[in-house]
C-alpha cells in the first residue's frame, strides 16, 4: 500500500495539473482551479491519493462522500471543503457533478508571512464527518468572488505585490469561512443541540464507569471519537454553544464531579484525585482552584 501510494502522492502542483491535462500552474506553488463548467475531468486524479499542499475546494452540486484522512465529508447539495498537506484524500463514493473551484497552495508560499503560523489556527482543516461546510446564496456568490478575485490576480502580470495579494485574500478566504460555519452552528441548531447532548451523556457515563480510574481522564479525542466527530469540530461547536472548548467542557465536568465527592463523602483529597483519574494529586489541586478560585481543602471546609 505503501509503495501504490507513493505514486499518487503530487508533491508539486506541475505534477497535478498535468495529470488532469490543464495548463501549467503560473506560480509553482499557488493555484487556481477554475472547474465552474465542470469540464476538468477531475476523476482522472488516482483515488486516493496525497497532496503536500494546502487545498481549499467549494463544490457547486457535488452529493455523495469523500474521503480526508480516515473520515469521510458528506456533502448534500455542494459544500465547501478544507484539506491539510500530507492527507490522504479521495476514496469517494462514485463521482456525480464536481464544478466548481478549487485553490492549492504549498506551505512554503506562506513563508515568511503571518499567515504562515496562523492557519493551524483555522480548525476546519481538522474536521470530517459530516463537516463540510454547507453555504447559503449569499454565502455563494461572496465565496465565488473570493475565487474569481484569486484567480484574476494570478493569471495577472507577476510583480512584487502578487503574493501579499494573494496571501491577504487566502486570509480572506479563510475568514469568510470561520464566520459562515460560526453561522452554520446556529442555524443547525437542532444538530448541534442533539450533538451537545450527547456530549452530556458520554461524559456522564465515563465519569460514573471504572474507567475513570482504570484509564484516566477523558481526553477530547476520546470524547470525539464517541461521537463521530473530528475533535476540532467538537470543540467549535461547544464553543458556539458555551462559550468553552471541548477540553474545557471535560474539566468542568470533572470539577462538578469533584465538588459531590468533597461535600459528601469522608475521602482525603488524594482518594478523590486518584478516583477522578488524575495521576498526581497536586495536579487535580491545582485544576480545582483554576476554575473554582478555593482550594479543594477549603471547599470542603465549607460544607462543614
Amino acid at each position: 500500500m505503501k509503495d501504490e501510494m507513493s505514486n499518487h502522492r503530487f508533491n508539486s502542483l506541475s505534477r497535478l495539473h498535468k495529470a488532469l491535462d490543464i495548463p501549467a500552474p503560473m506560480h509553482p506553488l499557488v493555484s487556481l482551479i477554475n472547474n465552474a463548467t465542470g469540464t476538468i475531468p477531475l476523476e482522472k486524479l488516482p483515488n486516493p491519493h496525497i497532496l503536500s499542499f494546502y487545498k481549499i475546494s467549494y463544490k457547486m452540486n457535488f452529493q455523495g462522500k469523500f474521503k480526508y484522512g480516515q473520515h469521510y465529508y458528506d456533502f448534500d447539495e455542494g459544500g465547501m471543503f478544507f484539506v491539510s498537506p500530507n492527507q490522504i484524500t479521495g476514496g469517494h463514493t462514485p463521482l456525480s457533478d464536481q464544478s466548481g473551484y478549487t485553490l492549492l497552495f504549498h506551505p512554503d508560499f506562506l513563508l515568511g508571512y503571518d499567515l504562515a503560523r496562523k492557519i493551524k489556527d483555522y480548525g476546519f482543516f481538522s474536521y470530517s464527518i459530516n463537516e463540510a461546510l454547507h453555504l447559503s446564496e449569499k454565502e455563494k456568490i461572496t465565496i465565488i468572488a473570493v475565487f474569481e478575485s484569486i484567480e484574476e490576480e494570478l493569471k495577472g502580470r507577476i510583480d512584487n505585490f502578487s503574493q501579499d495579494v494573494v496571501i491577504s485574500q487566502i486570509e480572506l478566504l479563510l475568514n469568510y469561512a470561520n464566520r459562515f460555519y460560526s453561522r452554520q452552528f446556529i442555524t443547525r441548531k437542532a444538530v448541534s443541540s442533539s450533538l451537545l447532548q450527547q456530549v452530556e451523556a458520554v461524559l456522564h457515563t465515563y465519569l460514573q464507569s471504572e474507567a475513570l480510574q482504570k484509564q484516566g481522564l477523558p481526553t477530547v479525542q476520546y470524547l470525539a471519537s464517541q461521537l463521530n466527530v473530528s475533535a476540532s469540530y467538537l470543540s467549535d461547536m461547544l464553543r458556539s454553544f458555551t462559550g468553552q472548548n471541548a477540553q474545557q467542557h471535560i474539566h468542568n465536568n470533572l470539577i462538578e464531579k469533584a465538588k459531590e465527592r468533597l461535600s459528601t463523602s469522608q475521602a482525603s483529597i488524594s482518594e478523590i484525585a486518584y478516583e477522578l483519574g488524575f495521576e498526581h494529586p497536586q495536579s487535580f489541586s491545582k485544576l480545582f482552584k483554576l476554575k473554582t478560585s478555593v482550594s479543594p481543602v477549603d471547599f470542603r471546609r465549607s460544607f462543614n
